[in-house]
């Protein structure tokens, strides 16, 4: 099976516990699905990893890339596969020194293309752009307009990430202007045919 040019990145909401572990299970096993983002707020590194151990598990079974958003001494104790960092929370330089040369590490770079260099300058291995639309998932404060891809795609070949409101019905103009993952939570785990059925529809619009 071939792999789309533009792939889906899938971000958890704050809430992991409950019955999330099997809605991660269902989203995972619709299609493929190139990463997922931890993402909690507020809780201490040993329950964050109690957490993150059973969904980090399900994504190891579906060849999924586990990230750990923020918290680099978290994603080294859990031996996750890479960190997401955004512009306030450490260098990419010290998150290799202490994950490895094989971790996986992002840089939030919003709107600007002063980040994006800088981030791959400092060796991350992705850089991530927006929000491209409205959100509620988090408070956004930049917005970033899809030549931001263009322009990234035309220069540089590390690979870029679009997030931000971004849903099947607004996502092709992201496709279409280079972005190599589609970094989705609320279309995915708020869908009300539920998360299998969000990554089925977002599957068939990366697979043209």
């Amino acid at each position: 099976m071939t792999t789309p040019t533009c792939q889906l990145y899938l971000i958890s909401p704050l809430d992991v516990g409950g019955d999330f572990p099997a809605k991660l299970e269902e989203a995972l096993a619709a299609a493929p699905v190139a990463a997922f983002q931890f993402r909690i707020k507020g809780l201490n590194q040993h329950a964050a990893a109690r957490l993150a151990e059973p969904l980090q598990a399900i994504c190891a079974a579906h060849d999924t890339a586990f990230i750990v958003n923020d918290d680099v001494g978290l994603a080294k104790r859990l031996d996750a596969d890479g960190v997401h960092l955004g512009q306030g929370d450490g260098d990419p330089r010290e998150a290799r020194r202490l994950l490895g040369p094989q971790a996986q590490i992002g840089v939030t770079c919003h709107d600007s293309r002063h980040f994006a260099m800088e981030a791959g300058e400092a060796g991350a291995d992705y850089v991530a752009f927006g929000a491209f639309f409205p959100t509620t998932t988090k408070a956004v404060e930049h917005y970033a307009e899809p030549d931001i891809l263009v322009w990234w795609q035309g220069l540089f070949e590390l690979p870029c990430v679009a997030i931000g409101g971004i849903t099947p019905d607004n996502a092709a103009i992201l496709i279409e202007a280079g972005a190599d993952f589609l970094a989705v939570s609320s279309a995915v785990w708020a869908h009300p045919e539920g998360p299998g059925a969000a990554v089925r529809a977002f599957d068939a619009l990366l697979r043209g």
